[in-house]
């Protein structure tokens, strides 16, 4: 801490105001003119400011419950469920009883003050106490003590973190404008390389240019502490299209013994979602032993196919579009492995494949 800067405990220099939450079956407490928020509500934000709120109270609404006003400016923390959400009201404001407001004294800079208790929700959630979720008392929060340097300096320190954020804000969007470009960019060469294929090649159904197109077990399988990984359809990643095994359950290895040849995935297969996110493609680049549930397609090249080629295959639009048009039921749409063995494809020569897969690779690496 630099010289001329003081130590003092956030009591000292903040009013700490509890919120409450007035009955709610009682309409006229509610709908009025005094906004109102709450710790769900707060971790929806998109900037630090906050003006109007999903509810308000009624002056009624206020009297009966232990809601107090918060000037403009206060700095509101969520105490609990979670801790650590933070807005500066913008207007006069309330809040139920997981908030604690922050009103500054003169000699708290608002803006310094609310980074500050940004930079330390590690330590507000230590002195969290519960069983069921930790709250943090406003008696706890009281004695947190908060380094002061004159209000210039604190003003200047603000400055400064503005600046910062909004660099990282631009630099974010940036980011995600170049992301997207990128991927379109990517969608659009495949979308032309399967163009071209369907335009010059024969078309076969997909079981022509496939050894086996089968489905996971059907029969609900035993689970076990240890043994083999069993994979559900929410083990897909949609967004990079691979399998996360962090979070499966275990089968006995006897188990699999009992499985057909074409239900154990090898590498080289490619697996392909059928019920509810359907048409997701995932490439089995690895030898893994794991199984999976019956949601799960499993679609085996032949040896004139290559398994990559296979994957962007049932990646492209042409083969999506059909599974959209085959996929039946109310509830969770389903690709039945009857649709799926007869979707019309192009039948291309391997070298062209391997050519082409080079290509998706290299764009695909890039994005």
């Amino acid at each position: 801490m630099k010289a001329g800067w003081e130590l003092k405990p956030i009591g000292e220099v903040c009013q700490v105001v509890n919120g409450g939450t007035p009955k709610t079956r009682v309409a006229t407490y509610w709908d009025g003119e005094h906004q109102w928020i709450t710790p769900a509500e707060m971790g929806k934000r998109a900037t630090p400011y906050v003006s109007e709120t999903a509810r308000t109270l009624t002056d009624d609404g206020l009297i009966n419950s232990s809601a107090r006003l918060l000037p403009p400016l206060s700095v509101i923390l969520s105490s609990r469920a979670p801790i650590g959400h933070l807005v500066i009201n913008n207007v006069p404001m309330a809040t139920n009883q997981g908030c604690k407001g922050l009103v500054p004294s003169k000699s708290v800079h608002y803006k310094f003050l609310y980074f500050y208790l940004a930079s330390i929700v590690s330590l507000l959630n230590e002195l969290g106490t519960g069983a069921t979720f930790k709250e943090l008392s406003g008696g706890k929060l009281k004695e947190v003590p908060i380094p002061l340097p004159p209000l210039p300096e604190q003003k200047r320190i603000v400055a400064i973190l503005d600046e910062a954020f909004t660099s990282i804000d631009t630099a974010k969007k940036n980011t995600e404008k170049n992301l997207k470009n990128a991927r379109e960019l990517f969608e659009s060469f495949l979308n032309l390389v399967f163009a071209q294929a369907w335009t010059t090649c024969d078309l076969v159904p997909l079981a022509e240019i496939t050894t086996d197109i089968t489905d996971g077990d059907h029969m609900p399988p035993p689970k076990t502490a240890s043994g083999v990984p069993f994979i559900t359809i929410g083990n897909i990643n949609k967004e990079t299209r691979k399998i996360d095994f962090t979070d499966t359950f275990m089968v006995p290895h006897e188990y699999i013994k009992t499985l057909k040849p074409n239900r154990k995935p090898k590498k080289g297969d490619v697996l392909y979602t059928v019920t509810g996110s359907f048409g997701i493609p995932v490439l089995v680049d690895a030898d893994m032993e794991f199984c999976f549930q019956r949601h799960i397609g499993l679609v085996r090249p032949s040896t004139d196919i290559d398994s990559e080629w296979l994957y962007y295959l049932l990646l492209s639009p042409q083969v999506f579009k059909q599974a959209v048009e085959g996929a039946t039921g109310t509830a969770q749409k389903t690709v039945a492995l009857k649709i799926l063995r007869n979707f019309i494809v192009p039948k291309v020569p391997l070298p062209d494949q391997r050519s082409a897969v080079e290509k998706l690779n290299t764009l695909s690496k890039e994005t």
